[in-house]
């Protein structure tokens, strides 16, 4: 069995309503990263100095020495660019969600206490604003552990919510195995928080951003003033309360860092968005914790068989039938390379497509012979399969009249005659008159152009069925 872990599907076409508090068209989440004294430095016993996210440009690490422009910069952040960001949000009664590297907040008592006066959510940002990437699971699960606990002793409560941001492969399945979380962000997936089903639990996931965000000042190609910030986050706003409007609310995650931010010339740019995001009517300024608590409320998690988990067995069962008489195309298909991506109508009709595809003339000529005639004998003694009577009744054929039947019966008796295999249309996408117009164009055609032709009509039938079904 070959299963592809990536969702490259998510909500799909039929995204949920939001349902936001009070109507409101857009959430927007501002963030806080709040990294200085918890970075990279050979104080903290780490290796080398930071090297990530300052406006030094093309930085390097220094192996088993202190950077102190590196370090000053980093100090600004604390000093003087947490304090310009904490008036301008509390001046305005914005919540903010704090992204707290633990080791961090015990460094800046004075800041976690302006943190906690302002009512805003502290969540774990890690123990260390380190690179995760190549840390064994085990080391990384202890350093999880121990962020929780030092978290707690500095702040007073446990966090809530997590966002390591510089994470390995491992991270999501990590924190949410401890099941302290109400959320979790280290992943950049979606515009709508959502769950996931890990280590047993439903975990809810609030994705993040990387480009609504002023990292963007310190990377490249990246902005180099606060007007090309604003007008980003201006865009991206716009864009999605248009969406809301149209009642496909959206959440807004907004990345900023003390030392970048902070400064002057970029907090500008943020100023000028505040004040455009609240001339608007029905904007929800939220924390995480409070999106996670709506969202659990509006949108628990929902528990049904997923295609790409099941058995091949509970597959070809729940699946064989689309194909009439055909289960072993739902067999093979189950060997494919099933994800998420195929725990949808879309999905398992792509799949048992392909084995349909590929089986080669004569299989292909035996699922073509399968199907019964339209309006045949099977049908008037009632043998179709429930699939093949529901459809055939949808076009009216189980009510024709005697001329109609016995003009139905002619042209299958001609149809099989020709191409030695029944005819063969998906009726639900017809009338009673257009398919037998149908069946006398399909008569006037070669033998290679129908067989291509009733295929193609199998695979449309095979995606109705499955529409049918709450896959």
């Amino acid at each position: 069995m070959d299963r592809y872990p990536r969702n490259m599907r998510g909500y799909g076409r039929d995204a949920p309503d939001a349902h936001w508090p009070e109507g409101a068209k857009l959430a927007i989440s501002l963030v806080l990263n709040y990294e200085e004294g918890g970075e990279n430095n050979i104080l903290h016993g780490d290796a080398a100095s930071e090297a990530f996210l300052s406006d030094i440009a093309g930085a390097a690490q220094w192996a088993g020495q202190r950077h102190w422009n590196m370090e000053s910069i980093y100090e600004y952040g604390a000093r003087a660019g947490f304090w310009r960001l904490h008036r301008l949000f509390t001046c305005r009664n914005l919540p903010v969600t704090i992204y707290g590297v633990a080791t961090a907040l015990a460094r800046s008592p004075e800041q976690v206490e302006a943190m906690k006066e302002a009512g805003w959510e502290i969540a774990s940002h890690g123990l260390k604003w380190v690179e995760h990437k190549d840390i064994p699971p085990e080391e990384e699960a202890r350093q999880i552990t121990e962020a929780i606990r030092l978290h707690t002793e500095v702040v007073g409560t446990p966090p809530k919510g997590w966002y390591t941001g510089r994470c390995s492969v491992n991270t999501v399945a990590l924190t949410a195995k401890t099941g302290a979380f109400d959320w979790i962000s280290d992943t950049y997936d979606d515009d709508l928080p959502y769950w996931l089903t890990l280590e047993g639990r439903d975990q809810l996931v609030i994705p993040y951003t990387l480009e609504a965000n002023d990292m963007r000042f310190a990377t490249a190609p990246g902005y180099i003033e606060g007007e090309q910030f604003f007008q980003y986050l201006k865009d991206t706003f716009d864009t999605l309360y248009a969406e809301g409007v149209a009642g496909q609310g959206k959440m807004f995650s907004i990345g900023l860092h003390n030392r970048l931010i902070g400064r002057p010339g970029k907090i500008a740019g943020l100023t000028r968005f505040l004040d455009y995001a609240q001339s608007h009517e029905g904007v929800w300024f939220a924390t995480r914790g409070q999106i996670a608590a709506h969202w659990a409320a509006t949108h628990p998690p929902v528990h049904k068989p997923r295609p790409s988990e099941m058995t091949q067995d509970e597959f070809a069962t729940r699946f064989g039938r689309i194909y009439e008489h055909s289960q072993w195309i739902a067999g093979r298909a189950w060997e494919l390379e099933l994800g998420p991506a195929h725990d949808c109508a879309a999905g398992v009709a792509s799949v048992l497509a392909r084995i349909f595809r590929t089986a080669g003339h004569e299989a292909q000529l035996a699922v073509l012979r399968a199907h019964p005639d339209l309006a045949g004998k099977l049908a008037q003694a009632k043998r179709l399969t429930a699939e093949s009577t529901s459809e055939q009744a949808s076009a009216g054929l189980d009510a024709l009249t005697d001329d109609e039947r016995a003009t139905f019966q002619q042209l299958n008796a001609d149809y099989v005659a020709k191409f030695g295999f029944p005819f063969i249309i998906a009726v639900r996408d017809h009338s009673k008159a257009s398919i037998l117009q149908a069946f006398h164009t399909r008569l006037t055609h070669d033998a290679e152009t129908e067989f291509t032709e009733a295929c193609r009509q199998v695979e449309r039938i095979a995606r109705h069925r499955l529409n049918d079904m709450d896959i």
